[in-house]
């Protein structure tokens, strides 16, 4: 029997991360005596690496302002989880669609601009890490839409790209996959629109975590 694998991006697929990555970014700005950037715009960036997502952020900055509120950044995100405040609730129906995939056979990883350390507290807090086959972020590989996480699950689970799906909630996904020929899949319940995702080549948008199963299976 083929390997199946199911891939999904972290923030904006299975946890809603918006209001932590918002408030992080104000903090990290704030520190480099910046106003805070527009909310909207950053939404836009998130699933990118933060060396790529802040120039676009600061397009007139320099390479290393840009690093100085990097690690702003990182430094914001790790102090809001270690005193509590860091809220990044799973979506629901996230957990019972992952545990009914797992039962039906299906390997499962995550792609994601988090860090690994972030993205293990992330699955830890909410009890779904040991779901996961694969973990593959953004510490590790060139950022999205690169597909070097992508390939790095599908080594690590032995599938093929043929037997895979990429879930996602930015043209980043999308194009992560496609690139590889691997099969995505959109949600509409993220950061970019599902028109977006489809001109970006999601063979479909799911919209609810029910929908997204029966995409999946399909």
């Amino acid at each position: 029997m083929s390997i199946r694998l199911a891939v999904f991006d972290c923030d904006g697929t299975l946890s809603d991360g918006q209001a932590a990555v918002c408030e992080a970014m104000d903090i990290a700005f704030a520190e480099a005596g910046l106003p805070a950037p527009d909310r909207n715009r950053v939404r836009r960036i998130v699933g990118l690496s933060l060396h790529r997502a802040i120039p676009q952020l600061l397009p007139q900055e320099s390479e290393e302002r840009c690093a100085d509120i990097v690690e702003n950044y990182k430094t914001a995100f790790r102090q809001a989880r270690l005193d509590g405040s860091l809220h990044e609730p799973l979506y629901d129906g996230i957990p019972e669609l992952l545990r009914t995939l797992k039962s039906r056979g299906w390997l499962l990883g995550v792609a994601t601009g988090k860090s690994y350390r972030g993205l293990k507290s992330t699955l830890a807090t909410h009890g779904i890490g040991d779901l996961f086959q694969t973990l593959q972020t953004a510490d590790s590989f060139p950022s999205k839409p690169h597909p070097a996480m992508l390939e790095a699950a599908l080594d690590d689970t032995l599938a093929r790209p043929e037997n895979a799906v990429m879930i996602g909630d930015t043209v980043y996904d999308i194009e992560m996959a496609r690139s590889i020929g691997v099969r995505a899949l959109g949600v509409a319940w993220g950061y970019h629109e599902p028109e977006e995702l489809l001109k970006a080549g999601a063979q479909a948008i799911a919209a609810t975590p029910a929908d997204l199963e029966n995409l999946i299976n399909g």
